[in-house]
């Protein structure tokens, strides 16, 4: 009898061991798939952020090396001795310059009326000028995010004889800086008429180069 009951006990015991052995098991199982999976998704994550790092830097060293071929590009364009309006690098007429510097008069990075209104008033050199009005639009200016031709309006009058009227119409077409006429009166007769004009012009705000940063998901 008591070696059943002795059996029985072990029998016992022996069960209890395997339920614990299984249970442990178990959990140690669940544990392991748990990690499986977070090291899993840790490494598909640091897989796209090693994929992100690596594009940046390839990017980065293209922009390097497009740095010195623009600059080459850039100098060779700005020191040409004769410009692209066909005028002296060295010169100090309205058709000399450099590229550059032509470039920047013909489409200026900011709404400035009174050096708009300075350059008018050496295009109408010889003539009788009444007037120039237009405004130094700040508001205009500051609310221009987008780097695109954003039109000045401006008019003027002038006196002076139908011919004369003829050659300064001419003069505005042949600016290097783009101007459109957009309403020409006049009244009076010969010598005098009297000339009023509205036009516009441009300036284009500076590009600038915006640095994002990207969240990896």
């Amino acid at each position: 009898m008591k070696d059943i009951s002795s059996k029985k006990v072990q029998i016992d015991k022996g069960q209890a061991t395997i339920f614990a052995t299984v249970a442990i098991a178990s959990v140690v199982t669940i544990f392991s798939l748990v990690s499986s999976k977070g090291l899993w998704s840790n490494s598909r994550y640091l897989a796209k952020v090693i994929d992100k790092k690596e594009t940046a830097r390839d990017q980065l060293e293209e922009n390097k090396a497009a740095i010195g071929e623009l600059t080459k590009a850039y100098e060779k364009f700005d020191n040409q001795e004769t410009n692209l309006m066909g005028g002296s690098k060295n010169g100090t007429t309205d058709r000399d310059g450099s590229n550059g510097t032509l470039i920047l008069n013909a489409l200026p990075n900011t709404y400035d009326f009174p050096a708009l209104a300075s350059s008018i008033e050496k295009m109408l050199a010889g003539y009788q000028i009444d007037s120039i009005t237009g405004s130094d639009d700040i508001i205009a200016q500051s609310s221009s995010a987008q780097a695109q031709a954003t039109e000045i309006p401006f008019s003027f009058t002038v006196t002076t004889n139908y011919s004369e009227l003829k050659r300064l119409v001419g003069s505005f077409d042949k600016s290097i800086r783009p101007f459109s006429l957009t309403k020409i009166e006049f009244s009076g007769n010969g010598d005098a008429l009297k000339v009023d004009i509205a036009a516009k012009t441009y300036y284009q705000p500076n590009t600038s180069l915006k640095i994002t940063e990207e969240t990896v998901k």
